[in-house]
């Protein structure tokens, strides 16, 4: 029975490695894959998904305009895939999250989808909220800390490497932009406290 899953974490969990191996274990085994990302994510060219470790593959990509059971659903008449995966799952709108549960319930194809849980201010991206909601299942890849705990925080950083506070929801950037941190390092590195409004 297919199923929607969304992958969360945080900045350097690994997230796109775990995405490139799931659609390798399915090619190895004879079964196509369709790998899609964000088409302005283009720090390694665009139309691909690529690891910290080195590994990457060709994908096609979507904006947040995209009709995502369309695009899939066409790409389904050209030929059977046995999964749909997903990545920078976090920039797509909400009304995308339920298009990709639409493919798992109407075309019967499972969706693995991978992202980011909060943004640098520690909010909600719209496509995570809503995965979030209506996922059926969920996994958590985890990453640590610089004191070692599990990071589930990610901090935009300046040139100098001062936490940014404000500033767009959506910038693409890697590790000279953003570093993952447990909870209380992040609120350290913010300047707040729990009692701050």
């Amino acid at each position: 029975m297919a199923k929607l899953y969304f992958n969360y974490s945080t900045m350097n969990a690994g997230k796109s490695t775990v995405l490139l191996q799931a659609s390798y274990n399915y090619n190895e085994r004879g079964m196509n894959t369709y790998l899609l990302t964000a088409d302005f994510d283009s720090r390694s060219g665009p139309g691909l998904i690529t690891s910290r470790i080195g590994i990457s593959a060709a994908a096609d990509t979507y904006t947040q305009k995209t009709n995502l059971f369309a695009k899939i659903a066409k790409r389904l008449q050209e030929s059977a895939v046995a999964c749909i995966l997903v990545d920078e799952a976090q920039w797509m709108t909400e009304a995308q999250a339920w298009q990709l549960a639409e493919v798992v319930d109407d075309l019967g194809v499972p969706v693995m989808t991978y992202g980011l849980r909060v943004d640098f201010q520690g909010k909600l991206f719209p496509g995570s909220a809503a995965l979030l909601a209506i996922a059926d299942e969920m996994r958590e890849v985890r990453t640590i800390c610089h004191c070692g705990k599990k990071a589930t925080m990610v901090v935009r950083q300046d040139e100098s490497g001062k936490a940014l506070i404000s500033g767009p929801q959506i910038q693409v950037g890697g590790n000279e932009s953003y570093i993952s941190l447990c909870r209380r390092h992040w609120r350290d590195a913010m300047g707040q406290t729990l009692r701050d409004g």
